[in-house]
């Protein structure tokens, strides 16, 4: 077994630490642009008392290549040295293009995967510090962002561990004021990023603790964390969740739940975690179905164990199926009322596009079993 490990060059976590901010970035840099939620006020403690001269750049939306070329423009307009990203998985991301694009220069398009260029990331990222508001993408220790692409209508990536942050802070205090809503969709997001790269076709040693811990702490935390946001341990268990799933995920592989919600992502107007949880139980079904089937007479593919791992670790039985574990996710996708992708416009024609295209996506690379566009095309209906 071969593997590499990489991730944030410092990671600083517990209820509270958002205070460190101001010490943090004075060993940063000497003038920082701040990415941000569509309300920064949200935020008006932290931006008050960060301690460098700073501007704030809204990110109102999820990333788009063209809100990227605005963000590299506002940093050298400030003449800013460093980058902080406090908000979400959308905010951390646009933050850690920004600061790509002022270490390489040039444009988003000369770097990110499938419609552009695809051109290596060789030089390091300006110095980025990344504050998570939210308990979901483990963007603050991940090696790469997501751009939406409206003239292709897709989503893609750039990538390199050359882009993982300086610095993770994770506060889980931050996370309490978030609504229903983003806690579900994001700790369902934060769960598909633990168990993805726990039956992945790269996992390793270090990524398979990670994602056993994370996968405990989603069971613990997720619909607790939704029942009650005062919750500060089921808060505190959605940041870890988020945190550890971030990091395996940058050191092994996601699968076909990612590999189609960034299609579906560009697609229609669908929160990423929303489509994540509505494609989770279709994709497990029919990988489990592909696995098992496998080379006849030959030995059962250890992705099977894994899903049963998985459901054990989910569903806290130590006797647990992966039937059992499906029950539970399906259970807690209705608990936590997520929609189906209909919801969003979605419908039946859609679905060999989508599958056409995730068929392609750097996401697929790392599923465990081999599916063709009509299995893809069938996850889609099911999710809808």
């Amino acid at each position: 077994m071969t593997f590499e490990f990489a991730t944030a060059g410092r990671i600083m976590a517990g209820a509270g630490r958002a205070a460190e901010l101001p010490e943090v970035l004075a060993g940063l840099g000497s003038r920082v642009l701040v990415c941000t939620g569509a309300d920064p006020a949200r935020h008006g403690g932290l931006l008050a008392g960060l301690g460098l001269p700073a501007t704030v750049f809204p990110v109102a939306a999820e990333p788009t290549v063209e809100l990227a070329r605005a963000g590299v423009a506002a940093a050298r307009e400030h003449g800013a040295d460093v980058v902080a990203a406090i908000g979400g998985g959308s905010v951390i991301d646009l933050g850690k293009a920004v600061a790509m694009l002022l270490g390489n220069g040039g444009d988003p398009l000369d770097y990110l995967e499938v419609v552009g260029s695809g051109r290596k990331i060789t030089q390091p990222a300006a110095p980025l510090l990344a504050v998570p508001t939210t308990a979901g993408t483990g963007a603050e220790v991940t090696a790469n962002a997501v751009l939406a692409s409206p003239a292709h209508r897709i989503k893609a990536s750039l990538r390199s561990k050359l882009m993982i942050p300086r610095v993770a802070l994770v506060d889980p205090q931050l996370t309490a004021s978030c609504p229903p809503p983003v806690t579900a969709a994001s700790g369902l997001d934060a769960l598909t990023q633990c168990l993805e790269p726990f039956v992945c076709t790269q996992a390793s040693p270090l990524t398979d603790g990670l994602a056993r811990e994370g996968l405990r702490r989603a069971a613990a935390g997720l619909r607790a964390a939704y029942a009650d946001g005062g919750d500060l341990a089921a808060r505190t268990d959605m940041a870890m969740c988020s945190l550890l799933g971030g990091i395996a995920l940058a050191n092994a592989k996601l699968g076909a739940v990612h590999g189609l919600a960034g299609v579906i992502g560009g697609t229609a107007d669908v929160p990423h975690g929303v489509a994540c949880a509505a494609l989770l139980s279709p994709v497990i079904e029919a990988n489990v179905r592909a696995l098992r089937a496998g080379p006849p007479g030959g030995p059962a593919h250890p992705a099977v164990d894994r899903y049963t791992e998985a459901a054990q670790l989910m569903t806290g039985k130590p006797a647990a199926s992966i039937e059992d574990g499906l029950a539970w996710i399906r259970e807690t996708v209705a608990l936590l009322a997520i929609p189906g992708l209909a919801a969003f416009g979605l419908r039946p024609q859609h679905a060999d596009d989508v599958a056409a295209k995730a068929a392609g996506s750097s996401s697929m690379k790392g599923n465990p079993a081999a599916l063709s566009q009509d299995e893809l095309s069938a996850i889609f209906l099911q999710a809808l």
